[in-house]
């Protein structure tokens, strides 16, 4: 019951940070920012099949298919996002006449 107490702390701290952190990037960086999480997310993505791979019953197993899922739904949103934001940086070229 302790842990459930410290998990609980370590969550709402890390949701706080985040804010914080988010709040504070210029927008400049955020395409690098993205990127940075993207790859969090994969290490994510090998958590969740691992947790997937471990679960002894059939809830468990339910929910490791869910981290999954929505961790590369979270990896591959991420990817779109950013590919838009650098498209939005390149250079059109001039059409010929």
């Amino acid at each position: 019951m302790d842990n459930i107490g410290l998990l609980l702390f370590v969550f709402v701290l890390a949701i706080f940070l985040g804010l914080e952190l988010i709040s504070k990037v210029p927008s400049q960086l955020h395409t690098p920012l993205m990127s940075g999480s993207n790859a969090i997310s994969g290490i994510s993505v090998v958590g969740a099949i691992l947790a997937a791979q471990q679960g002894e019953g059939v809830v468990m197993i339910v929910l490791g298919t869910l981290a999954v899922a929505l961790a590369m739904i979270n990896v591959v949103g991420g990817y779109l996002v950013t590919d838009r934001m650098l498209g939005m940086f390149k250079h059109k070229s001039p059409e010929k006449k």
